[in-house]
């Protein structure tokens, strides 16, 4: 369940920012922020377009984020994944078969302990660590749990990228179109 040579997640927050990405070279997407009434037209158009699309549910306007809002991202939209800070959205899209990134918010070190005991219940595909400038912390995460890790949040530069990939991860959102283009 590898992104194979895909390091760069373009994390789209406008209509004009998904139209440009579906005749890019990326095959897996991020939509970050949506509208209940567009997200079938949105996924459906990603799949004629090829790309794999992942909706982070957290940030889906008139969708309750919680077991009953994950079915039914599963079962009408069908994206290829599904991305949240909620464990119990993880858990059900999971079951579904749809791929699952827990993201995480790290502010302290007792965030990044309660992280640890969350990816043991959840288990999910991916891991996104937010923010993602923080080399030592990727490592450390990378050391302690064997999932797949993807960072994001204040991802500015290509240094900043290739450090997060030199770290461990291996892959980095960004909804900087520029950064798109870098690599």
């Amino acid at each position: 369940m590898m992104l194979g040579s895909q390091t760069i997640l373009p994390a789209i927050r406008h209509m004009k920012e998904f139209e440009r990405v579906l005749e890019s070279r990326y095959d897996t997407i991020i939509l970050l922020e949506s509208h209940i009434c567009q997200l079938k037209s949105i996924a459906d158009l990603a799949r004629r377009h090829g790309k794999k699309l992942w909706l982070h549910a957290d940030l889906v306007q008139g969708l309750k984020n919680d077991e009953h809002g994950a079915l039914f991202l599963c079962q009408e939209i069908k994206p290829a994944g599904v991305i949240s800070t909620r464990s119990q959205v993880i858990t059900t899209a999971k079951k579904k078969g749809l791929v699952t990134v827990q993201r995480l918010f790290l502010l302290d070190s007792g965030a990044l302990e309660t992280s640890y005991k969350i990816l043991e219940q959840t288990k999910p595909d991916f891991v996104e660590v937010l923010p993602g400038g923080m080399p030592h912390i990727i490592t450390e995460i990378r050391e302690q749990i064997r999932i797949p890790i993807i960072v994001g949040g204040f991802i500015r530069t290509r240094e900043e990228i290739e450090s997060a990939l030199a770290a461990g991860a291996i892959a980095v959102t960004t909804s900087d179109r520029n950064l798109w283009k870098q690599l």
